[in-house]
């Protein structure tokens, strides 16, 4: 039997059952409808057999304007997942969110972690239990084994530079730590190579640091080169409060590691 349109005027049911959610009697909802499933909508030949209850796939209907999208939900949306599968939500491709996301649980990340901003260890309990800043890899040289390092941490946004001098008087800065730090935080720390040298740091600008050593010694040193960023307010390290919701400068320059995100009980 085929119709060319169907009209419903209170409620439709597909299937056998009494869906309660629906109202019964007085109660029932009008426009309403209950599908017992499966279902399936969109491309005839996307779906080879029942993989859900209901199945979407793209629009490829000749009267339609073909969609870029399968799914489109305006309001609020819950997942409530079950022994089905291992996963609640299994997405496959790229992923887009706008908006804060709060995780209760762990985060498992296969692959690079980018973040635009600066993070920030929150201790909870004692200093044992916090959310260290670290990285764990398969280790470079060693088989079975794995490597793990923390962040070293300071009371300030400090970024550094490091490296060897030979036979050279100036060492020269990265052209973008003009407008990164604070050229006057520039702390040399220098390591002489073979011999005593006398060296010293003569002068420094936004450019570079010129060293000075005995007359008739060549220059050949380590270098750590140290500086604060000056891209956001200075750190308030020790403030009055029970949570970092009442740090009292700029929040929104950190996220804090066991408040923001990886939160253990």
């Amino acid at each position: 039997m085929h119709f060319s349109d169907v009209e419903c005027g209170k409620r439709l049911f597909l299937g056998t059952g009494r869906p309660i959610a629906l109202g019964i009697g007085q109660k029932e909802i009008r426009g309403s409808a209950f599908l017992e499933g499966p279902v399936q909508m969109g491309t005839a030949d996307a779906f080879d057999r029942v993989l859900a209850t209901t199945m979407i796939a793209r629009d490829k209907n000749t009267d339609s304007i073909f969609p870029p999208r399968s799914l489109w939900v305006k309001g609020n949306t819950r997942l409530e997942g079950d022994l089905g599968t291992a996963n609640a939500l299994n997405i496959t491709g790229n992923t887009k969110q706008v908006g804060d996301t709060d995780t209760d649980g762990d985060i498992v990340v296969s692959g690079d972690a980018r973040i635009n901003g600066t993070t920030y260890a929150d201790v909870q309990g004692t200093i044992n239990v916090q959310g260290w800043k670290g990285f764990d890899i398969v280790h470079p040289s060693k088989k079975g084994h794995r490597l793990r390092h923390i962040c070293l941490e300071g009371p300030e946004g400090g970024v550094y530079i490091r490296g060897k001098v030979k036979n050279d008087k100036v060492i020269l800065l990265p052209d973008y730590w003009k407008n990164l730090v604070d050229i006057n935080s520039i702390t040399v720390q220098l390591q002489p190579i073979g011999a005593h040298q006398d060296i010293i740091v003569k002068r420094w600008d936004a450019e570079k640091v010129e060293l000075q050593s005995k007359p008739g010694i060549p220059i050949h040193c380590f270098y750590h080169i140290f500086a604060e960023r000056i891209d956001g307010e200075q750190l308030v390290v020790e403030y009055k409060g029970e949570t970092p919701d009442e740090y009292p400068g700029d929040n929104t320059q950190y996220s804090i590691a066991g408040y923001h995100y990886d939160t253990r009980n």
